[in-house]
C-alpha cells in the first residue's frame, strides 16, 4: 500500500507539476502576445509618426518652394520693369549728336543769309537722322499713287473723287507709316480715290 500511495503522490505530483507548466507556459504565451501586440501598437505608432514626419517635410519643402518662386516672380518683375525704363537708353545716345548738330545749326543760321547753306545743313542733319533711325530698324512704309489701299497698313483719311483706274487705290499720303523689324508702329494716314 506504501507503493500505492508513494504512486499516488507522484502522479498527483506530476499533475500538479503538469498544470503548473501549463499554467506557466499559457502565462508566457500570454506574455508574449501581450509584448507583441505592444509591438504592434509601437509599429503602428511608428508608422504614423513616419507618415506624420513625411508629411511635415512636404510641407516644408512646399513652403521653401512657394518662397523660392516668389523671390524669383518678384525679381523678374523688377528686372522686366528696369529694362523697360532703359530699353530706349542706347537709341538716346545714338540721338544725342544729332540733337547737338541741329543746335550748332540754330547758332550757325541766326548769322547765315544764305539760305543754300541752311538748307544743305538740315538736309545732312536729317539724313544723319534717318540714317540712325534706319539703323535701329526703322522702315518707311512705301505709299505711292497709286498703290492698291490695305486697311492692314494704310488709314484711310477722306476719299476724292477719282479716276476710273484710282479707284479704291491711294490717291495722296497726309502722314507716312512706317515699320519697326517688320512690324508696323504707325499706320500710313492716305486719300482714297472714290
Amino acid at each position: 500500500m506504501a507503493k500505492k500511495k508513494d504512486q499516488k503522490e507522484e502522479i498527483e505530483n506530476q499533475e500538479a507539476q503538469a498544470t503548473e507548466d501549463t499554467l506557466v507556459e499559457e502565462k508566457e504565451a500570454q506574455e508574449t502576445e501581450e509584448n507583441q501586440e505592444e509591438e504592434v501598437e509601437e509599429i503602428e505608432l511608428s508608422e504614423e509618426e513616419k507618415l506624420a514626419a513625411e508629411v511635415e517635410e512636404a510641407k516644408d519643402k512646399y513652403l521653401r518652394l512657394y518662397s523660392e518662386f516668389e523671390n524669383f516672380r518678384r525679381r523678374n518683375a523688377k528686372e522686366r520693369i528696369d529694362l523697360i525704363k532703359t530699353a530706349s537708353s542706347d537709341l538716346m545716345k545714338e540721338l544725342l549728336p544729332i540733337v547737338d548738330d541741329f543746335e550748332r545749326a540754330k547758332q550757325a543760321n541766326e548769322k547765315q543769309e544764305d539760305i543754300e547753306a541752311v538748307k544743305e545743313g538740315f538736309d545732312l542733319i536729317s539724313n544723319k537722322l534717318f540714317k540712325t533711325l534706319q539703323a535701329k530698324g526703322l522702315k518707311v512704309m512705301e505709299t505711292e499713287k497709286g498703290t492698291a489701299f490695305d486697311a492692314d497698313l494704310h488709314e484711310a483719311v477722306t476719299q476724292f473723287p477719282a479716276e476710273e483706274e484710282l479707284k479704291g487705290k491711294i490717291i495722296d499720303t497726309l502722314e507716312k507709316g512706317y515699320y519697326l523689324d517688320d512690324k508696323v508702329i504707325r499706320f500710313a494716314k492716305v486719300v482714297i480715290g472714290a
